[in-house]
């Protein structure tokens, strides 16, 4: 994520800004991918279903849903200062994940047209999509006075390389993780709808099913393209420069010789089902928590119940999941977040930074270790593992 400003309808406010968020490990980020791989993608072991997913975004079922009502004039000031202020960081992340979707697809969709166009028209339809999910967000910010520079954000952003591979992976989890999400928070307030603090979740139903389609895209693509999820790329990219020099060829055999290994994929797959999971833990339980009070909700039973629902999800595609059930995989997350609260006590400590440092070192490598010990959890198979998926 690049460093967003965020701009007042007001005049002074606009010159004076709202203070940038501060980018860490845990903020959404803007990704950049291998476009000639993904043109030259032959998708005709998967194109049916490929071609009727598309047919299903061409519906375009949402085009009528993000309309704002009267429920939303003068919303946002009945909320309290404390609310007011986590709501709207909620707002700026979930907006700045959303427009780094689209520009991530419309790049693609851009880039490959020519010569892969099935590929790229269901990319622009989900770039459509992540649009009008950015611009429902930034119009509820707009309630609060303040609004996204958009336009800062793709002038400014920073990229993050990711091969096509990691591309697939990491965008199915964020969208199934993405409709897990969603739906337990509307289905929550459904039942309790005195914890509803904005009309904005009044939308979440039919908003996550967007967000299904998209996972669902991902899985077939992943689908149609067996060879690439589990190979790594075929060139080094360092700095923004590409190089596919020969002297390279002897290390590209073997590295693409380890990736084709049937063990690399199940490698892969607890890889990223670790990281976004871990992820999305740390941050809701760390800076997130209050926010979900606000809903009425209690973190940790949120997260888990969607942890456990992406899992199950995944292993439809993915050829291991994670052991979520084992004893020790919730306790070794809640350690991290207990180290990372300690983390953040010692960073807004006056002293020397040297010590500081000294100070932190025991709770990074803790982390470390909690996540190698995670890592090394023995997985499920998901050829063995089908839950009722609700």
């Amino acid at each position: 994520m690049s460093q967003s400003t965020i701009e007042s309808k007001n005049k002074k406010e606009i010159n004076n800004g709202k203070v940038p968020a501060k980018e860490t490990i845990l903020s959404p980020r803007f990704y950049t991918t291998d476009f000639e791989a993904m043109e030259n993608m032959d998708l005709s072991i998967n194109e049916e279903e490929l071609e009727a997913i598309c047919e299903e975004f061409r519906k375009d079922y949402n085009r009528h849903h993000f309309v704002r009502n009267s429920e939303f004039e003068g919303a946002a000031e009945k909320l309290d200062p404390e609310t007011r202020e986590l709501f709207v960081d909620f707002l700026e992340g979930s907006c700045t994940s959303e427009f780094s979707g689209f520009l991530l697809y419309k790049e693609l969709s851009r880039r490959i047209k020519d010569k892969n166009p099935l590929l790229a028209e269901c990319f622009a339809h989900m770039a459509r999509d992540e649009a009008r999910h950015a611009g429902f967000l930034n119009k509820s910010m707009s309630d609060f006075g303040l609004q996204l520079d958009l336009g800062f954000l793709t002038a400014n952003k920073d990229y993050t390389y990711f091969p096509p591979r990691s591309i697939f992976y990491a965008t199915y989890l964020s969208e199934k993780i993405g409709y897990w999400r969603y739906i337990a928070i509307y289905r929550h307030l459904e039942k309790n709808p005195d914890s509803k603090i904005f009309p904005l979740f009044n939308y979440f139903e039919n908003w996550c099913q967007d967000e299904n389609r998209h996972g669902d895209f991902f899985d077939a693509l992943m689908k149609a393209q067996p060879r690439t999820v589990k190979s790594l790329s075929q060139k080094i990219t360092i700095g923004g420069s590409t190089f596919t020099h020969p002297l390279f060829d002897y290390f590209h055999r073997f590295r693409y010789f380890l990736n084709n290994l049937p063990l690399t994929s199940k490698l892969w797959s607890r890889f990223f089902l670790l990281a976004v999971f871990a992820t999305m833990y740390a941050r809701d339980l760390g800076i997130k928590k209050d926010f979900y009070a606000s809903l009425g909700l209690d973190a940790k039973d949120y997260d888990q119940f969607v942890i456990n629902k992406t899992n199950e999800t995944s292993a439809r595609v993915f050829p291991v999941v994670l052991d979520v059930y084992d004893k020790s995989f919730y306790g070794r997350l809640d350690k991290i977040v207990d180290n990372n609260k300690i983390l953040t006590d010692i960073a807004s400590d006056d002293g020397n930074k040297v010590f500081k440092t000294f100070r932190k070192l025991p709770k990074y490598l803790s982390n470390g270790y909690q996540l190698l010990r995670l890592y090394l959890l023995k997985p499920l198979d998901s050829k063995d593992f089908q839950p009722s998926i609700r």
